[in-house]
């Protein structure tokens, strides 16, 4: 698939909340990255990626929705912007911002990375 072709099916699984289908466009060696100093800032290869992100479900309580942006792509690259607000299971609600940034190799994702401000998650 090429960069656009990704991105696309990408943003379309993400805004039918098949986020689980949308790891089968990560590649088993991609890297994800999130903000410095917030827990798991790298995480290396698709399963621990997954469970990272089983992690983080598991914590949540409710869903109160969100958004996903069109994706924007440049060369191997593709960015896109996302909202979410949820309730965790410890009560704190959490509205949040993010840029999305994605590199695409061989047709699969190789690298993504989360630019988010880490305050709204305290």
């Amino acid at each position: 698939m090429t960069t656009q072709e990704v991105a696309d099916k990408l943003v379309s699984l993400c805004r039918e909340g098949k986020y689980e289908e949308a790891y089968g466009l990560y590649a088993q060696d991609s890297v994800s990255v999130e903000m410095p100093g917030l827990p798991n800032e790298v995480t290396e290869g698709l399963d621990n990626i997954l469970k990272g992100f089983e992690n983080w479900a598991s914590m949540i309580a409710e869903s109160h929705g969100g958004s996903v942006g069109d994706p924007i792509v440049a060369g191997n690259h593709f960015a896109v912007p996302m909202t979410s607000d949820v309730t965790f299971k410890d009560g704190r609600r959490v509205n949040m911002e993010e840029i999305s940034l994605y590199q695409v190799e061989n047709g699969k994702i190789k690298k993504a990375s989360f630019h988010y401000d880490p305050s709204v998650m305290f």
